[in-house]
């Protein structure tokens, strides 16, 4: 299934966020702490991860398919990005996550950071970091006060959900998030059921919101019967007059 297909976007983005995502937890925090750093590394051995040692390793796991390319488009970028590869599933996190973010920010998501060797994690990294597994990404924080605490929010939703494990970072300004394959992949998936009813509820609706015209049918007859006005049908229908003939379509507004 392409990415344009399986992300249609049905809904404005307050709408479909309330589609995508659980209420949020309270007692959730993008605070760091130990215990967090430690469910990462849990997560990590529960999947049978390797912690990838050099470059080598991680192009072998390129080759070999557990790693694939974050593959940028215009509702997410890449920044300056060694090793720009991650987990199937922590694709589908980025590529998710970008295209509503999009819809709600109409800005890009920024990537900082992906896969990471462990030869070349930064002096500041935890010693349990999970980077070098290619679950874990970096988010750049936005600058925009709105866009920053839509993208909080979310990230609070999915760590409730138990699906991610993600820590707001300051120096400099990101969020970690590290997705769990197995919880996440059942997430999307159950996401992508509830896309695919809401889009088949909506062609539902357009097809039931024509009318054929049928012989000695008027507009003003036309709009009675569908609680609408003249005008409107003319508007909905690029209509110059009022004259209609048998076996024409009609959109009627507003669905009817």
């Amino acid at each position: 299934m392409s990415r344009s297909r399986r992300f249609t976007q049905l809904a404005p983005a307050a709408t479909l966020l309330a589609l995508l995502l659980p209420s949020a937890t309270p007692a959730q925090s993008l605070r760091g702490s130990r215990a967090s750093i430690d469910r990462m590394y849990e997560q990590a051995v529960a999947e049978g991860f390797s912690f990838f040692e050099t470059p080598a390793s991680v192009r072998r796991q390129v080759a070999a398919g557990r790693l694939v390319k974050l593959e940028p488009d215009s509702t997410f970028v890449v920044h300056k990005v060694g090793y720009p590869y991650v987990r199937p599933a922590t694709r589908t996190f980025v590529e998710r996550l970008a295209l509503q973010y999009r819809e709600a920010c109409g800005e890009a998501l920024v990537v900082t950071s992906a896969v990471r060797p462990a030869t070349r994690q930064p002096a500041n990294a935890a010693d349990r970091s999970v980077h070098p597994t290619g679950m874990a990404v970096d988010l750049r924080k936005p600058t925009n006060t709105e866009c920053r605490r839509w993208l909080r929010d979310v990230l609070l939703d999915l760590e409730g959900a138990g699906v991610i494990e993600a820590t707001e970072e300051f120096a400099p300004p990101h969020f970690h998030v590290a997705v769990f394959p197995t919880e996440y992949g059942r997430y999307a998936a159950a996401r992508e059921r509830e896309e695919h009813r809401v889009e088949v509820a909506a062609r539902s609706a357009q097809a039931s919101s024509t009318y054929v015209v049928r012989a000695g049918d008027t507009l003003w007859a036309i709009a009675q019967m569908h609680d609408t006005t003249v005008d409107a049908l003319k508007r909905e229908n690029d209509l110059g007059g009022e004259t209609i003939r048998p076996g024409q379509q009609l959109r009627i507004p507003g669905g009817g």
